[in-house]
């Protein structure tokens, strides 16, 4: 375990919470210190931190690659970033990038021809995990004379079930 500023900044405060609560139990300081000192890592780390961390909407992040987007659907939001900050696939073909990413999970609908849009390729990004997460993401690949030109981001809502 990495022992860093926010950890012994929250530590701290649980450790006064718990202080303070025992001593409305027990005056005796000694014995209010000595409970809260043993307790204080026991609720950090089984009641503090499972809720900090089903809360947040914090994720690792990871350096993209195509056997990691393939293989791993789900996970395509923790590689995502960096394959936007590194403009991977600007500028790349459709074969490349079907080589790349797979070929397209849906294609846009284009209201003009009231017909799928072959030039705006869509990948999902799966869920991010947080509590009040009703959404999942996805990207939208635009090509131009055959060459990716951007790369839009949107949300969908999530359904669980296909009869809603």
């Amino acid at each position: 375990m990495i022992i860093t500023a926010s950890l012994v900044i929250l530590m701290c405060i649980v450790f006064v919470l718990v202080f303070l609560f025992v001593n409305t139990i027990d005056k005796r300081k000694w014995l209010t210190f000595l409970v809260s000192l043993i307790s204080t890592p026991f609720i950090y780390f089984y009641m503090v931190y499972p809720m900090i961390n089903i809360f947040s909407n914090y994720h690792h992040q990871k350096y993209f690659t195509s056997e990691l987007w393939i293989e791993k659907p789900a996970l395509r939001y923790e590689i995502f970033d960096d394959m936007m900050y590194s403009k991977a696939l600007i500028g790349e073909s459709k074969t490349e990038i079907s080589t790349r990413l797979g070929m397209y999970e849906w294609l846009s609908w284009d209201d003009a021809t009231k017909d799928h849009d072959a030039n705006k390729w869509n990948y999902s990004l799966g869920i991010e995990p947080g509590a009040f997460n009703t959404e999942k993401e996805c990207i939208e690949i635009v090509f131009i004379n055959d060459k990716v030109d951007m790369i839009n981001t949107f949300k969908e809502p999530i359904k669980f079930n296909d009869k809603e």
